[in-house]
């Protein structure tokens, strides 16, 4: 009776992974549980999702080799493979789930940078923009109702909210990446999205450093100036005293992502037999909620899920 914070599936958002191909089940070796779908997997993912009361998916595709380029510019596809995915999942459950996509150019980059580079490999902030506004506009076309630049660069919020606004997507969000930090945690996703092999550098030009809070801050209240309807921390659970602090000073609704390190060392510890996977799932989401979430990215949604139903 006198418990303070609660945690439902309604809390819980599914990040899914998209390949190409027909009945492709792709198993990520650095996230144990994790795979890869193809299309027809991840219409089954949707129907799953709905089934266990997940209100929203997160999309990432693993954008194939020879359709990488230095200029991204598969990203501005309306065939792409994140596209095509959108499409999947409303033909499968209509508007039962919601469907969120990352806008960023890294999946579709030969170098694997979130944006474009140039001779001396340093990523072009305005250019870059320009790419993103189009993205985001190719991505609300093909049914997006959330659109989360997680790139980094800045005004691209603002430029992505007039873009919306002029052709007619009006009630397209934007949940803004606005104090993502250049972390160690992200390894195993750049695996899932083939990027890690490709990366030139780090991304320490644009994402934030770990030691700065007031700079989350900052960036929080420019992306909130521009445009964004929700705003995101990441990685999660070394950074919830951000989420605190944005919460407390902004009062607008504040997601945070388990990243794919975060998830991946509870299932090395289950591995280890140094702990019980429900209990870590349930209580490292619950600490989210806690500090302020409105809600929560995370690979253990689907478990989480069916735990929170039993």
């Amino acid at each position: 009776m006198h418990r303070e914070t609660v945690l439902t599936p309604a809390d819980l958002i599914w990040p899914l992974f998209v390949t190409d191909g027909d009945a492709l089940e792709e198993p990520i070796a650095s996230l144990p549980g994790v795979s890869r779908w193809s299309l027809d997997g991840i219409a089954a993912r949707a129907k799953e999702a709905v089934a266990l009361g997940i209100p929203c998916l997160a999309l990432f595709p693993n954008t194939q080799p020879e359709r990488r380029s230095e200029d991204g510019r598969e990203a501005l596809n309306p065939d792409n493979l994140m596209c095509r995915a959108i499409r999947t999942i409303r033909d499968a459950v209509g508007d039962g789930v919601g469907v969120l996509t990352d806008v960023a150019l890294d999946p579709y980059t030969s170098h694997g940078q979130d944006g474009l580079i140039d001779d001396a490999g340093y990523v072009l902030n305005d250019e870059t923009t320009e790419v993103l506004v189009g993205q985001s506009l190719n991505q609300a076309a093909a049914g997006a109702d959330i659109i989360a630049p997680s790139d980094m660069m800045d005004g691209r919020i603002g430029a992505i909210r007039a873009v919306l606004e002029a052709e007619d997507h009006r009630n397209v969000q934007i949940m803004a990446y606005a104090a993502k930090y250049a972390s160690a945690f992200y390894g195993p996703f750049r695996d899932a999205v083939g990027s890690r092999g490709l990366l030139k550098g780090d991304k320490r030009g644009y994402q934030m450093d770990p030691g700065n809070a007031e700079e989350a801050l900052r960036e929080v209240a420019l992306d909130l100036a521009e445009g964004a309807d929700s705003v995101m921390v990441k990685p999660g659970l070394p950074y919830l005293d951000i989420v605190r602090r944005v919460k407390e000073r902004f009062e607008v609704p504040v997601f945070a992502y388990q990243v794919s390190g975060e998830y991946a060392m509870i299932e090395a510890a289950v591995a280890a037999g140094a702990g019980d996977r429900d209990a870590l799932v349930l209580e490292t989401l619950l600490a989210f909620k806690r500090a302020g979430c409105s809600g929560v990215l995370t690979y253990h949604a689907a478990h989480a899920a069916r735990l929170l139903g039993a």
